[in-house]
């Protein structure tokens, strides 16, 4: 690792913004599940459940990139930065939380039974895990937003009492927890009070590295990053593969021992070469237009994805044709609805 000066790093890095991009849509990959009813080998949809693998660099990645670009804030100002930085993000957690509480997700027994019927199983599931649901929200997607909320919290609470030297063995110690109680808890037969993925477990590490990464500029040559982020997708393949053994589903890790360095050698291939589109007005401005949407797309997408399918089913398509276009369509209509949004005064509750 080396360094540079600080004042040289952009507002906008633009290899950063296309990846935004790219990751939103492996998170959308990793919910539509295309192809998960066409098996290829011992009766199992391999390639739907590699895609779904192959997309976990994408909410680590994000992590990274909102400990990188708080970092400077951060330091100058932990809690007033933490107070203006979570409560917007709360805000539009909560809202969403409250739609997808009341938004009935099937359509056929909404229509044959009425919604107190179709939301009552939904409802109950969620009071019958209280502490989870706190730190996950009205649907499982919205869980990215406390999480985060909680690591900016941890780090403006050591900063503000001069402690930010324990960040990383505390983000060390957390990530290892939520391992072993976590896609190894059978393993180590761990219990954690709620699913490891929701909380601190896993964020905390990520968040705390796109930080440090910021606070003492750090970065890399690009091949010495790219050979990280291939180990770190080797190694998270390896585990989900391991992991079988112990009856764990391929296509349940959010977090593995590879996963971080995954993403980390993406993140710092990105930030060695930040200059990608620059050369190209035309694609500069649809990338940087693009990525005003991310938190707007993704919020919204995972509702999308329910209903495209509701409505797939009710109308008779399915296999191939759904497969194939259920992606671009719920990236477009999210897309759409994002923007739609923006131009109303909803946009100051439901959109940061």
């Amino acid at each position: 690792m080396k360094t540079q000066s600080q004042s040289m790093v952009p507002t906008k890095i633009m290899s950063v913004e296309c990846w935004r991009i790219i990751a939103l849509i492996a998170i959308i990959t990793i919910h539509a599940k295309p192809f998960s009813t066409a098996p290829l080998f011992d009766g199992e949809p391999w390639l739907s459940l590699v895609l779904n693998q192959a997309g976990r660099f994408a909410v680590p990645l994000f992590f990274l990139l909102a400990g990188y670009f708080i970092a400077p804030k951060l330091l100058n100002s932990p809690f007033n930065t933490l107070k203006h930085y979570s409560l917007p993000l709360l805000k539009v957690w909560f809202a969403w939380s409250i739609i997808c509480l009341l938004a009935p997700f099937n359509l056929t027994v909404f229509f044959e039974q009425g919604y107190l019927a179709e939301r009552h199983g939904y409802w109950q599931f969620l009071l019958n895990n209280p502490l989870n649901t706190l730190f996950e929200g009205g649907l499982v997607h919205l869980w990215y937003i406390p999480a985060l909320v909680c690591t900016i919290s941890i780090i403006a609470l050591l900063i503000r009492y001069n402690k930010s030297n324990l960040l990383l063995p505390l983000a060390i110690a957390l990530y290892i927890y939520g391992l072993m109680a976590g896609s190894y808890q059978p393993i180590f037969d761990l219990e954690a009070p709620i699913f490891t993925r929701n909380g601190p477990f896993f964020s905390c590490l990520l968040v705390v590295m796109g930080f440090e990464i910021r606070r003492n500029n750090w970065h890399c040559q690009y091949h010495y990053a790219v050979t990280l982020a291939l180990l770190g997708m080797l190694l998270h393949f390896f585990e989900a593969t391991y992991l079988l053994r112990f009856d764990a589903p391929f296509n349940t890790h959010d977090f593995l021992v590879g996963t971080p360095f995954w993403s980390l050698g993406l993140f710092m291939a990105l930030l060695a070469k930040p200059h990608f589109g620059e050369s190209r007005p035309r694609i500069r401005t649809a990338i940087l237009d693009a990525s005003k949407d991310v938190l707007g797309v993704y919020v919204v997408h995972l509702l999308v994805v329910i209903y495209v399918f509701n409505i797939a089913r009710l109308i008779g398509v399915e296999g191939l044709w759904l497969d194939i276009s259920i992606i671009p369509l719920v990236l477009l209509i999210s897309i759409g609805i994002t923007r739609l949004i923006n131009k109303t005064p909803l946009q100051r509750v439901l959109l940061r």
